[in-house]
């Protein structure tokens, strides 16, 4: 009996802590993104002379926000993996799809950055670049930033799709509350609106996006915490993952 009662301790505890996880690593992700951002007052768009001069004076700052959305990708990743873990027993179809556009925003954002230190090099004490003037290594540099900018904005085109998914499966999952699964997908649409707006209308997107970044906030924050310090329902879930593995079961087999 022991035995047996053990063995259920630790499936019980396998959600739970596969989604405390999911919402550390996930709220890791918003802790350092938002520091990250605060970290982009450094760019000034309309100025690209004042832009260099803010890079070349706080080079560390400028360093440490370019870190912080590293390790954000990364904690994104973990994220990704462990909250398809948790909703797969609903659709394994569509949970897959959600992590799959989440893994190509990360792609894409892993790009930007490589985009976003180029900067660095050009503005840098480099000898091959004498040959051109200040104005024209300024130009590069801000060029680069806004290459970057654009490369953000397209993964977060498939951040909002991971999202809407997420969002999806969590209303229909009952192992998790649906406010939550709402908020996410209100989360989703934000992170659309925000990218193509952006992509479409430059000057209409930036004025719009501080108040666009509210709904991902508001909804990825809150599956977060829950995540981190509710966690998913046991009983709920396990029925789920039980009545997914008899429909896989009683599937026929292909001669």
């Amino acid at each position: 009996m022991s035995t047996a009662l053990a063995m259920e301790r630790i499936a019980e505890a396998s959600p739970r802590l596969t989604a405390r996880a999911a919402g550390f690593f996930w709220l890791m992700t918003f802790v350092l993104g938002v520091y990250a951002l605060a970290g982009d007052r450094l760019v000034l768009w309309n100025d690209a002379a004042a832009t260099a001069a803010n890079i070349v004076v706080r080079e560390p700052e400028f360093r440490l926000g370019t870190a912080a959305n590293l390790l954000a990708t990364v904690s994104y990743l973990v994220a990704t993996v462990l909250v398809y873990d948790l909703l797969k027993p609903l659709n394994r179809n569509l949970s897959l799809l959600a992590a799959f556009f989440s893994l190509a925003g990360c792609a894409i954002s892993g790009l930007s950055f490589i985009f976003r230190l180029a900067p660095l090099l050009v503005l840098g004490d480099v000898p091959y670049m004498s040959v051109f003037t200040a104005e024209q290594l300024q130009a590069q540099a801000h060029t680069f930033l806004r290459l970057g900018g654009l490369a953000f904005y397209i993964s977060s085109v498939f951040f909002g799709l991971h999202c809407l998914l997420v969002g999806y499966l969590i209303v229909r999952s009952r192992f998790l509350p649906r406010f939550v699964g709402g908020l996410m997908i209100f989360a989703g649409v934000g992170w659309l609106t925000m990218s193509f707006a952006n992509l479409l209308a430059p000057p209409f997107g930036r004025s719009l996006s501080p108040y666009i970044l509210l709904p991902g906030m508001l909804g990825e924050g809150t599956l977060s915490l829950w995540l981190l310090i509710v966690g998913v329902n046991v009983r709920r879930w396990k029925e789920r993952t039980d009545a997914a593995w008899q429909r896989r079961s009683q599937r026929p087999v292909q001669p």
